[in-house]
């Protein structure tokens, strides 16, 4: 019996009657029911969520921006959601009707836009108490559970819109403030500039200053050196003009009798001139007369001139060694004889009379001395007085002078002291200068690190300052479609499980095959067959009408239909030679293995996020890697794998194959379980 024979003979069994045949256009059907069918059900979800119902309650009022632009964002938000048609927006006034609606399923969710949405938007702009604005979203898992998921996904790009939009608009703001801090520190750096040439100016100005402080410190000591000087003369001079005051009133109090005195000398001068005259007169007289009386004359001479000289000494005229004088030269000449008497007295009458006008001269004089005496007592009474009041002017003199010298120490110190002022503003303002050209140079390169953009740089800057990052998608293999997310997975997934519809209607090994002669081998595969023929039919109708009538359009149409087929073969012959090994308990077994792939295949999520002993079955089973082969052949990724996926599953089929030979084995001997099994299902 050969191994097409067996397969015949099962396959005329099956379709050997209408019913029998039905039966199997039924399970060739059965995952189109569960692949199709549920894809078709979930092909598109994301695109017919306007036909869900959600409330929309804006209560913004609006708020003014800090450069006067009125912004009415929860308005702009509400047009905005409602053109995009995404949800069924319904307009609510209230919150609580909105509430309301949400548990009682009238609305899927409500989205609350608050009064103070705007105002909160606008408030990082004035850098007062920035807040936060709020997106309030009420939601009901009770409606559904992924729609709050597809909700936070809502919510989440509203916020990042709005985000951006205010932004962009509170950076362009900023960069505006950059602009204007950079002019300013500009404006700045040209001050600074003026203030170091002021200053280096005033640095100038201040070595002059010192230079002329020390000048005046040099100038302040000389002062006061000779103030030291002038104060030691002005005692000095108030010390002489004392003694001066004190000789001048010594002097006026022995001048005070010099009128009187000199009155009386002039009239002893007229005295012994009308005294001389009178001589003279006699003498001319007695020349006459000398003759007999020459001796007794010159006696009588003699006594004269005595006389004479006595009242000439009285009177002041001659002094007494002059008297003296002229008595002895009287006594000295010889006796002349009476002729030459008479001469000599003639000559000496001239001499009296030589001598009585030196008196009236002499009386003349002293009566001029007399008529000038008064006056010189006044003046020297006047000097008198003026030296007193030049001794107290001196005095005082002397003591302003210690005042001046007083003032010229302080003024000596304080020289001293704006000196070194002027040392330390001098040193301050070279500081100074270095200090405003560093100012100036660090302030305009500070300037120059300050952005200044233009409007176009603004608007550029503040796109990216508002949504900084970027997401650039680059697809190596992308799902058209949700379904087409999907359908790796559910397809996969519908093979088996129309594999194991087969199973309820079909025999692993027939019990005519076990009773021939024929190897286990090739009863095995003749038992496997006629699953592998209604499996192929399922997946090439599967693959059909996911393709043509759903749209899937996958990336390798053939290599997708040649994978399923090789899906179709692995399931096939593990299935069936797992149910002809175990027999009834075998379709638990095959059961529980759709269970564990189900879990650990990832056809939703990474098979990575399961717990890790799933990890294991993952690598064990066949499903996952149909589903990673077919993800690589509709969205057209890398074909790598597609061989290895293949071997793979030709070794699972030898898995099932080798089952299904040592089944036939086992079942070839007839137990009494083999008549009358435990449990038949």
């Amino acid at each position: 019996m050969t191994v097409l024979r067996l397969a015949r003979s099962e396959l005329k069994r099956m379709t050997g009657g209408l019913l029998p045949k039905l039966t199997i256009v039924a399970l060739a059907l059965v995952p189109l029911l569960y692949g199709a069918v549920y894809l078709y059900a979930n092909w598109d979800p994301y695109g017919k969520l306007n036909q869900i119902d959600a409330a929309l309650v804006v209560e913004d009022t609006g708020a003014t921006s800090a450069d006067g632009t009125r912004l009415e964002a929860g308005n702009k938000v509400a047009e905005s959601l409602i053109d995009g048609h995404v949800f069924n927006w319904q307009t609510v006034s209230a919150t609580d009707e909105a509430d309301q609606g949400v548990s009682t399923g009238k609305y899927a969710f409500a989205l609350k836009i608050p009064k103070d949405f705007s105002s909160n938007l606008v408030s990082p702009g004035s850098f007062d108490a920035a807040n936060q604005a709020m997106l309030n979203v009420t939601t009901n898992d009770a409606n559904n559970y992924l729609l709050s998921t597809i909700v936070d996904k809502l919510t989440t790009a509203v916020h990042t819109t709005v985000a951006t939009e205010v932004g962009e608009e509170t950076a362009n703001q900023l960069l505006t403030g950059f602009g204007t801090i950079h002019s300013q520190m500009l404006k700045a750096a040209d001050g600074a500039g003026q203030l170091a040439g002021g200053v280096a100016r005033l640095h100038d100005g201040t070595v002059t200053l010192h230079q002329g402080t020390g000048e005046l410190k040099t100038g302040a000591a000389d002062l006061y050196a000779g103030q030291v000087k002038l104060r030691d003369g002005a005692n000095t001079l108030s010390s002489g003009a004392a003694q001066l005051s004190g000789g001048l009133a010594q002097l006026q109090a022995k001048t005070a009798t010099l009128p009187a005195d000199s009155q009386q000398l002039a009239a002893g001068a007229a005295q012994v001139a009308a005294g001389n005259a009178t001589l003279n007169a006699q003498l001319q007289g007695i020349a006459g007369q000398l003759g007999s009386r020459e001796q007794a004359a010159a006696q009588a001479l003699r006594g004269r001139v005595l006389a004479s000289n006595s009242r000439l000494m009285a009177a002041g005229v001659i002094s007494q060694d002059q008297a003296d004088r002229i008595l002895a030269d009287f006594d000295a000449t010889p006796a002349p004889p009476a002729s030459a008497s008479a001469d000599k007295l003639k000559l000496a009458a001239a001499q009296v009379q030589q001598l009585a006008d030196g008196s009236a001269a002499v009386s003349a004089g002293a009566a001029k001395l007399a008529g000038a005496t008064p006056a010189l007592t006044d003046a020297v009474a006047k000097a008198s007085s003026g030296a007193g009041q030049l001794a107290g002017g001196a005095s005082t003199l002397a003591a302003g002078q210690q005042s001046a010298l007083d003032g010229a120490g302080k003024l000596s110190q304080g020289a001293q002291t704006l000196d070194e002022g002027a040392a330390q503003l001098e040193t301050g303002a070279a500081t100074a200068s270095d200090g405003a050209g560093t100012l100036a140079g660090e302030l305009a390169s500070g300037a120059g690190k300050v952005p200044n953009p233009d409007d176009a740089q603004k608007d550029s800057l503040a796109r990216v300052m508002a949504d900084p990052v970027a997401v650039s998608n680059v697809s190596q293999a992308k799902a058209g479609s949700y379904g087409a997310g999907l359908a790796p997975f559910f397809l996969t997934l519908a093979l088996w499980i129309g594999v194991f519809m087969l199973i309820q209607a079909m025999r692993p090994v027939t019990q005519r095959a076990l009773a021939s002669n024929a190897p286990a081998w090739k009863i095995a595969v003749g038992g496997w067959l006629p699953f592998l023929a209604v499996a192929a039919i399922q997946a090439s109708l599967l693959t059909l009408v996911v393709d043509v009538g759903l749209g899937l359009n996958p990336a390798h149409p053939v290599l997708m239909w040649f994978l399923m087929l090789a899906a179709a073969m692995a399931f096939s012959a593990i299935i069936q030679g797992v149910v002809a090994l175990l027999g009834s308990p075998g379709k638990l077994v095959v059961l529980i293995l759709l269970v564990l792939q189900l879990v650990s295949s990832g056809g939703t999520f990474p098979w990575q996020t399961t717990p890790e002993p799933l990890h294991v079955v993952h690598q064990i089973l066949p499903m996952g890697y149909v589903v990673s082969g077919m993800r690589h052949l509709i969205y057209g990724a890398d074909l790598a794998i597609i061989l290895p996926t293949m071997l793979g599953l030709l070794g699972y089929t030898l898995l099932g194959m080798a089952m299904s030979t040592v089944a036939v084995r086992k079942h070839k001997y007839w137990t009494l379980k083999t008549l009358k099994p435990e449990i038949a299902v």
